[in-house]
């Protein structure tokens, strides 16, 4: 079953990732709160907490910077979409478009 995360949330784990890519470390949730513009510090933690629990990142605890983003996005899911995509109609091609989107799934 694909997990479900919202907007914010896809927000967080794109910075997160970008971020690392970049730095070559993880960002501190201050950085994580000025990078999106969050109200703070506990507003970062809760969606930390919360996409930990999804099983989405993976934290150490008792180490800074610690924040690593698992791979969540099944891969079967992204083949089943794009087996679909070769018969649909242009409707249905447009409606498993927008679903792969809402997803965060990347069928390029």
């Amino acid at each position: 079953m694909a997990i479900k995360l919202t907007k914010k949330q896809l927000a967080v784990i794109q910075f997160i990732q970008d971020f690392t890519e970049e730095k070559g470390i993880s960002p501190s949730y201050r950085e994580i709160m000025a990078g999106l513009g969050l109200s703070s510090v506990s507003a970062v933690a809760e969606h930390v907490d919360n996409l930990v629990d999804k099983g989405v990142l993976r934290r150490n605890a008792g180490t800074a910077r610690s924040l690593e983003v698992l791979d969540y996005k099944h891969e079967e899911t992204v083949d089943l979409f794009k087996m679909k995509l070769i018969d649909a109609s242009e409707e249905d091609k447009a409606t498993l478009k927008k679903a792969a989107d809402i997803l965060g799934l990347d069928l390029d």
